[in-house]
């Protein structure tokens, strides 16, 4: 199939779809083309709007690497700063915190699979993230 742009005596513009150019011209002779706002069989092919492409296009520059080491350093020194710290505590503060018992607030801490699995259990969110040892950690 084919698109054309079509204009009536009358200028109203449309598109029709043909099989081929034969097509269109086989069939406005016969007048079986007609324009949908008046129904004036008196159609003629308009040239479409066509885009031409002068320029070549560069591809976006793609930024330096990542570095992830500082990228990661800046993940621990955030949940450092903004999670308090419920060690082996934190599937019962997470329970206590889903069942409204405590009040909400973002917590660290280390459980047991057996927990994870209980907190997977309860539809507990939690995200597991491991925070690399610091120097002060090491020295303890």
């Amino acid at each position: 199939m084919i698109v054309f742009d079509l204009e009536c005596g009358s200028g109203h513009r449309f598109e029709g779809w043909f099989n081929n150019s034969a097509s269109f011209e086989e069939q406005a002779l016969k007048k079986l083309v007609l324009c949908p706002i008046c129904g004036d069989t008196r159609v003629r092919r308009v040239l479409s709007p066509v885009v031409t492409k002068t320029a070549r296009h560069e591809p976006e520059k793609v930024p330096d690497g990542i570095d992830y080491r500082r990228l990661a350093k800046e993940i621990v020194d955030y949940v450092n700063k903004h999670f308090e710290d419920v060690g082996s505590n934190f599937a019962k503060e997470a329970l206590k915190m889903h069942y409204g018992v405590s009040e909400r607030k973002n917590i660290k801490g280390s459980a047991t699979w057996q927990e994870e699995k209980m907190l997977t259990d309860e539809n507990i969110e939690f995200f597991k993230l491991p925070i690399p040892r610091t120097e002060d950690d090491k020295n303890n």
